[in-house]
C-alpha cells in the first residue's frame, strides 16, 4: 500500500488465507490502507482474527470473511489493488495456493498482471536427491517402508537426519500475475500439471561432509562408534528419495526472497515450513559421486480448492 501513487489509504488490501492472528491484515491496516478484506477457511481461525481485530480497533478497517476466497464476492463487488497470500505449503501448491490465485486473478483484483500487486509474486518448489538416517536403520523385513503407501516423510528444515546428495533444482515456479499462463514453470503443460524431467548429479563432497554429518547423528541417538562409522558411511552412498521444500520471492522485483532451506546450496536453517521426502524404494539405493539420478515430475495442481493435488515422481538412478 505505501507504493500507492494516490497514498495507501487510496488501496484496497485482499489478505488469502489470514489466520487466527490476521498478522498481514493488521499490518496492512497499520500501513494506512484503506479497506482490508481477510479471508479464512477455517471458522474458528475467522472468529479469533475478529477478536484481534476488534481488540486493536481496526473493525473500521478491516472485514473478516469466513471461507474458500474461491467461493467468496468481495462486498459490493469490490476488488483488490493489492494482495498478500500465505497459502504456501511445503511443496508450495500444496495448500491450494494455484486454485485461490488464479481465481482472485480472474475475480477479485483490479490488475492482477502486475507483479508488484502481488506479495509472494512467485512461489517455487525446489528438489534434490537426499540420504535419510532411519531409511538406512530401519529396514524390511523389520520395518515396511511400503506402508507409507505414497505419503511422504515431513522433516524441520534443521534435521541432519536428512543430507542432500546433489544441487537442488526448481520443479515448481508459480509467478501469481502470470498464472493464467501456468507462471513460466518450463514444463510440459497438461491443464492444470506440469511434466518435466529432470537430472542431477551425485556430487562426492556432499558424500563426505553428509558421512560426518550422519555420524555425529548416530552417536547422538547411542550407537556405538564403530556402528556409527559404518552406518554413516553406507547412508551417504544412499538414495532414499526427492528432498521437496519451497522458496518465496516476495516482491515484483524478485529481489526479497525466503527460503526454507538455503538457497542455492538447499543447507539446513530454520524455517517454519517443513522439508518433505517421498520414500522412493523399500530400501535406500546405493549411489557414487558422478552417478546421475533421472527423474521425472508430474505436478497435477488442481483448479478446485477441495480437491487434493497430487505429486507423482519416479525416475531412475544411472551408475557411472
Amino acid at each position: 500500500p505505501t507504493l500507492a501513487p494516490n497514498g495507501p489509504e487510496s488501496q484496497t488490501v485482499l489478505d488469502l488465507g489470514t489466520g487466527p492472528y490476521a498478522l498481514f491484515a493488521i499490518l496492512a491496516a497499520k500501513a494506512g490502507a484503506g479497506k482490508v478484506y481477510a479471508i479464512e477457511a477455517s471458522a474458528s481461525a475467522a472468529r479469533e482474527a475478529r477478536e484481534v481485530v476488534s481488540k486493536l480497533g481496526y473493525d473500521d478497517v478491516i472485514t473478516i470473511l469466513e471461507g474458500f476466497s474461491t467461493d467468496i464476492v468481495l462486498p459490493g463487488g469490490d476488488k483488490a489493488d493489492f494482495v498478500v497470500a500465505e497459502i504456501v505449503g511445503s511443496i508450495a501448491s500444496e495448500e491450494g495456493a494455484y486454485a485461490s490465485i488464479i481465481d482472485a486473478h480472474e475475480r477479485l483484483v483490479k490488475e492482477p498482471s502486475n507483479s508488484n500487486n502481488w506479495i509472494p509474486s512467485r512461489i517455487q518448489t525446489l528438489a534434490a536427491p537426499a540420504s535419510y538416517t532411519l531409511h538406512n536403520l530401519f529396514q524390511p523385513p523389520a520395518f515396511d517402508w511400503g506402508k507409507l503407501n505414497g505419503e511422504p516423510v515431513r522433516f524441520n528444515c534443521r534435521d541432519e537426519g536428512l543430507q542432500l546428495l546433489a544441487d537442488p533444482l526448481i520443479v515448481e515456479d508459480i509467478s501469481f500475475a502470470d498464472i493464467t499462463n501456468k507462471g513460466g514453470t518450463g514444463g510440459e503443460e497438461c491443464n492444470n500439471c506440469w511434466k518435466k524431467e529432470i537430472k542431477f548429479v551425485v556430487d562426492g563432497e556432499r558424500i563426505e561432509d553428509n558421512s560426518s554429518s550422519f555420524y555425529k547423528e548416530y552417536r547422538n541417538n547411542r550407537l556405538s562408534k564403530n556402528e556409527s562409522e559404518n552406518l554413516a558411511r553406507s547412508t551417504a552412498q544412499s538414495l532414499s528419495g526427492i528432498a521437496l521444500w519451497p522458496r518465496l520471492l516476495l516482491d515484483g522485483g524478485e529481489t526479497i526472497e525466503v527460503n526454507s532451506r538455503s538457497y542455492p546450496s538447499g543447507g539446513h536453517q530454520k524455517s517454519h515450513w517443513q522439508t518433505v521426502l517421498p520414500i522412493m524404494s523399500d530400501v535406500p539405493v546405493a549411489v557414487k559421486s558422478g552417478d546421475e539420478v533421472l527423474m521425472n515430475v508430474n505436478f497435477d495442481v488442481t483448479r478446485d480448492v477441495l480437491r487434493p493435488s497430487t505429486y507423482t515422481l519416479d525416475g531412475d538412478v544411472i551408475q557411472k
